[in-house]
């Protein structure tokens, strides 16, 4: 690290080796640079970052996809007539849509908790194995009791999987790659959103089989499918750079160093001190309520935008068709902002653009201008909204210094982010339709929320990479190896740890 980093560059400088790793020659060719020596062999950074890729994100983007598929096919089972078939009430219906987040908010800290002290490639497929379990007895429902209870379990059992995997990517990607990583991963919950419907609407020309409704075959279907994607996961996914079979001993060792290098320093032990740390940090509550701001319109989409596309006029199936466009732009333009994200190294930016594109869309929903703009509208609101999920995620990980703190700081962030569902679920009953006015103006307010902590946190980062510059001109030379281990356990309070804005 130089003395005086540009408080726009939030990450450690590729080039200073730590005294720890002194055998090794570091050169990065994603900085412009070329490759890393090891007893004779060469690392291309960026081959080895792609391999990663290769083998990490496809298999994750899938267990999400089926993750976000079982949470939200209640809402396209309740088209082809869930609520009507168990004497649902529309007060009844929301609250089986809120129980679940309520579980998953509760969840989503001791099971990243879990995961650290345990394996990834055993704990995942575990949580999976319950939730696909849970989700298949859903089909066998009777009443509101019933639904209420699977969707209690439900809950408690996805609850560690987006934290969860959020955090293991940090543990193999650096702070500048996070994002495009976990836009990735994520944009299989708008694959799901366009996905989902046409499934559903596959999956109901089974009505009858069986003696069995075609919604419970959604989601016995569905369910049975995460079972066995499950079971392969054992097989398939990995736990940490230092263990993956699927590197070489020089890759295995350059991932490690790579993060090494960009954690500045900071402690990967696990000690109670890095969880306190994690829930006394005002920053870590700022990013959750923005992650909370950016949740409640997502989920209000994921769950009520076959109902909002019906209102303009179409069949039950038609709606689950027309709500798969609006989708498929917000996974490219959530692929596209991570990308941006990681590229320009900025956070704040991004996600304030995203926020105003998504108001833009509830505005126009508010304005009841015509059915095409309404339909218009949608493109924008999802466009917006989906691409914050990645950015902040990474945001609030990339200023967590420290392991555990990362993992519990994710949790946090993700825990009260959900706790936008539980809202998510009460503000579009049946009764206000058309125009769902009290929905759209929630939304709104949750969308210039997003912007004015996002606001807030790029002010903070600035004001602080500017003083962390200033103390260590001041101190004028560069901080050794054993000063900083000294200091490990001060986390992202170092004056060598600079923030991402």
């Amino acid at each position: 690290m130089t003395n005086s980093p540009s408080i726009h560059d939030s990450y450690p400088d590729d080039k200073k080796v730590d005294a720890s790793y002194a055998e090794y020659t570091v050169k990065d060719v994603s900085s412009g640079d070329s490759i890393r020596e090891l007893e004779g062999q060469e690392v291309d950074d960026l081959r080895l970052v792609r391999k990663l890729d290769l083998h990490l994100v496809p298999w994750l983007a899938l267990l999400y996809l089926l993750s976000f598929l079982d949470r939200s096919n209640i809402g396209n089972a309740n088209l082809f007539g869930l609520s009507q078939h168990i004497n649902l009430t529309s007060t009844d219906y929301a609250t089986c849509l809120s129980i679940f987040f309520v579980f998953y908010v509760l969840c989503e800290v001791p099971s990243n908790m879990i995961m650290k002290a345990w394996r990834p490639s055993m704990w995942l497929p575990i949580i999976m194995i319950a939730w696909g379990g849970v989700m298949t007895g859903m089909g066998f429902v009777r009443n509101f009791e019933g639904l209420l209870i699977a969707r209690i379990f439900l809950g408690a059992t996805e609850a560690g999987l987006f934290p969860g995997v959020s955090y293991f990517l940090s543990q193999w990607y650096r702070r500048h790659e996070i994002a495009l990583r976990i836009a990735l991963f994520f944009s299989a919950a708008t694959a799901a959103g366009a996905f989902g419907g046409l499934l559903a609407r596959l999956i109901n020309l089974m009505d009858g089989i069986s003696g069995l409704e075609g919604w419970r075959w959604i989601f016995i279907l569905e369910g049975i499918a995460t079972i066995i994607v499950a079971f392969v996961s054992f097989w398939i996914m990995y736990d940490y750079p230092d263990t993956a079979k699927f590197l070489t001993e020089p890759e295995r060792r350059h991932t490690v160093e790579r993060l090494h290098l960009d954690n500045d320093g900071c402690s990967y032990e696990f000690k109670m001190k890095f969880v306190w740390d994690a829930f006394l940090d005002w920053k870590v509550w700022v990013n959750a309520v923005m992650f909370h701001g950016a949740l409640c319109p997502l989920y209000t989409f994921s769950l009520f935008s076959p109902t909002l596309v019906a209102n303009l006029g179409y069949s039950a199936a038609q709606a689950q068709l027309m709500s798969v466009p609006p989708y498929v732009v917000a996974a490219f333009f959530t692929v596209a902002a991570g990308w941006l994200s990681d590229r320009l190294k900025m956070r704040g930016v991004i996600t304030i653009a995203g926020g105003a594109v998504s108001s833009l869309g509830y505005i126009l929903l508010l304005c009841h201008i015509n059915t095409s703009v309404d339909y218009f509208a949608l493109f924008l609101a999802s466009s917006g909204i989906y691409p914050l999920i990645p950015v902040i995620t990474a945001w609030g990980s990339n200023n967590a210094g420290g392991s555990l703190k990362k993992g519990v700081a994710t949790a946090i962030i993700v825990s009260l982010g959900n706790c936008g569902g539980i809202v998510s679920s009460f503000i579009y009953p049946k009764e206000h339709k058309p125009r769902y006015i009290l929905g759209h103006a929630v939304c709104l307010g949750y969308c210039v929320l997003t912007m004015l902590t996002a606001a807030i946190m790029w002010w903070y980062g600035v004001w602080a990479n500017k003083k962390k510059v200033e103390r260590n001109e001041a101190r004028g030379r560069p901080w050794t190896a054993e000063e900083k281990k000294a200091l490990e356990d001060e986390g992202d309070n170092v004056d060598w740890f600079f923030y991402t804005i």
